[in-house]
């Protein structure tokens, strides 16, 4: 047992190491410590995923480990030889025992030339197209001759290698480096509509008989006890308050005339989409629930267009999607008092390939509508001279035709030095204010 002097003296040393706080190491005796161990360099394996290779060793093997099955696998199949198998890119270590020692080896596993590579040589014969492969992407590279092999080698890549994305890297001799298209676009919308409707209606209030002819196409009066009510005196009324006997004719004609030019330009990166909307949103009421709880909706309607570029050396493709929709009340419906209007829409899609500067149009896109009503009076309308006083018509006719022009242009940013001046004033926007002259003061002393 110790005693307590020497208790006191261990308790003395922990309070004095403890207030002194933590120390350090001299210059001597940092120098004294070990340097930390660089990684060494393990013998390597070269092997290509989908290949397999032996291994032979001086001993007899008791154990392997392998730090990553997925890249590379590695099994026992003699005493001394280890059969190693390449799967998927990448670099493992390969751990084996026997003989009372050990030895490691880095096994690194190479991509190869894969198969869509070899099909795409057989395919395009001369051509220098490489493919490489990632995780998540499959890269071509390369110099390709033409326009038209650089696109089909990249749709070939994208058809069969579906789980991956393709990034096409292949270069076409003379290519640009644009890499942003600016689309001009230009719609030109003319709509016409023309309307002809004839029709009479004849009636006859006496004070003691009362009679009306109408094929009711149109608006004709009504008798309320010994009134007449008019909803509408249509084109032309004629009534005789002596003899009780008047006349509604409707006789009309109308045109209309209906013009509408929207030109936007829009600027997507190469391979992305972009859209474009001029107009805007209407509310659409929507029921649910069995509580018929209301909700709203904004439906957009307008012009609007979605195009996605894809650059090719000095051509350019593109996927366009141009639409012109407008409100249409009279085909809409009516829900719980809110009036939802229809939509009128015009829509085209395709796929071309453009030069810089060059224009396509998207025309022929034309609505013809003619609509004819008639109503007769059965046996009236077939008197001679005055049948026609008992028919009634009303045509209509609406054309509608939709013009797009597109122009797709390669852009690119501005330098400082070639940022245009802004829009200046040529004159004085508003005069300068005449100057006050200022109230003179009298000398003092007079």
């Amino acid at each position: 047992m110790s005693s307590p002097a020497v208790r006191v003296c261990a308790v003395a040393l922990t309070l004095a190491f403890a207030l002194a706080g933590p120390f350090q190491l001299s210059a001597s005796a940092q120098g004294a410590l070990p340097a930390p161990a660089q990684q060494p360099d393990y013998p390597k394996i070269q092997l290509t995923a989908g290949r397999s290779t032996v291994l032979t060793t001086d001993f007899d093997i008791s154990r392997i480990a392998i730090t990553n099955p997925e890249v590379a696998d590695a099994v026992v199949v003699q005493p001394r030889e280890v059969l190693i198998d390449g799967k998927s890119p990448g670099t493992v270590s390969l751990i084996i025992w026997g003989g009372g020692q050990r030895i490691q080896y880095d096994v690194v596993v190479d991509a190869g030339v894969l198969a869509l590579e070899q099909q795409l040589k057989q395919l395009f014969p001369g051509e220098d197209i490489r493919v490489s492969l990632n995780e998540e992407a499959l890269i071509l590279s390369g110099n390709v001759s033409s326009n038209a092999i650089m696109l089909k080698a990249a749709e070939i890549a994208t058809l069969s290698s579906s789980k991956y994305k393709v990034i096409n890297l292949l270069q076409l001799p003379g290519g640009t480096e644009s890499q942003q298209v600016m689309l001009q676009v230009r719609f030109a919308e003319v709509n016409r509509s023309a309307l002809e409707e004839l029709g009479a209606s004849f009636f006859v209030n006496r004070a003691n008989w009362a009679g009306r002819v109408t094929t009711q196409q149109f608006a004709a009066p009504d008798f309320e006890e010994d009134r007449l009510v008019f909803s509408d005196f249509l084109n032309i009324f004629v009534f005789s308050r002596g003899e009780g006997i008047g006349g509604v004719l409707r006789a009309l004609r109308q045109k209309g005339l209906f013009q509408s030019l929207a030109e936007p330009n829009l600027i997507a990166y190469n391979g992305q989409e972009a859209s474009f909307l001029a107009g805007g949103e209407f509310p659409v009421p929507i029921v649910s629930g069995t509580t018929g709880t209301v909700s709203v909706q904004f439906k957009e309607f307008g012009i609007r267009l979605n195009f996605r570029p894809i650059i090719a050396g000095d051509v350019i493709r593109l996927k366009v999607r141009p639409e012109v929709s407008t409100l249409d009340f009279n085909n809409g419906v009516t829900l719980q008092g809110f009036r939802i209007p229809a939509l009128t829409t015009r829509r085209a899609e395709t796929e071309v390939e453009l030069r810089d500067g060059q224009s396509f149009a998207i025309a022929g896109l034309l609505d013809n509508v003619s609509q004819e009503d008639g109503a007769s009076i059965p046996i009236l309308s077939s008197l001679p001279i005055i049948g026609p006083l008992f028919k009634s018509k009303a045509q209509r006719a609406t054309r509608t035709e939709l013009m797009v022009l597109i122009t797709p242009r390669l852009v690119r940013a501005l330098d400082p030095d070639e940022v245009p001046p802004l829009p200046t004033q040529p004159r004085q926007f508003l005069p300068a204010p005449e100057p006050v002259d200022a109230p003179t003061v009298p000398p003092a002393g007079r």
